[in-house]
């Protein structure tokens, strides 16, 4: 860890257990539950968390957007689809990549994105 750098975000989810599901599913991410009503997320690129409850995170509301990498976009995208994600922008070219985004389970909007 290093002093003053990004360590670790935190969302908000309605349903843990479904959130759980689809991202181990679709990107391999494991989960450490505390409680009934927050679980830790790891193998994800930056450590976090799910905690229970009815909001969501999605930019146009002014939340953070966070933003995955993937090799090969069009297989994550089909992923994302085969394990319950709603594909909220398919995938479109911006200076430097393409990418979309998507919803999970609970209405959280993502974006996942690779180089050109």
């Amino acid at each position: 860890m290093q002093s003053n750098h990004i360590n670790y975000v935190e969302m908000a989810a309605c349903d843990l257990e479904a959130n759980k599901r689809f991202f181990e599913q679709a990107f391999g991410w494991s989960f450490e539950d505390f409680g009934p009503d927050y679980t830790a997320f790891k193998n994800s690129g930056l450590d976090g968390g799910f905690f229970r409850a009815n909001y969501t995170s999605r930019p146009q509301n002014g939340a953070a957007l966070v933003v995955l990498y993937s090799d090969d976009l069009e297989a994550t995208l089909e992923t994302v689809h085969l394990y319950g994600g709603s594909i909220e922008q398919e995938i479109f070219e911006f200076p430097g990549g393409r990418r979309f985004h998507f919803l999970d389970p609970c209405g959280n909007e993502w974006a996942v994105w690779s180089k050109l």
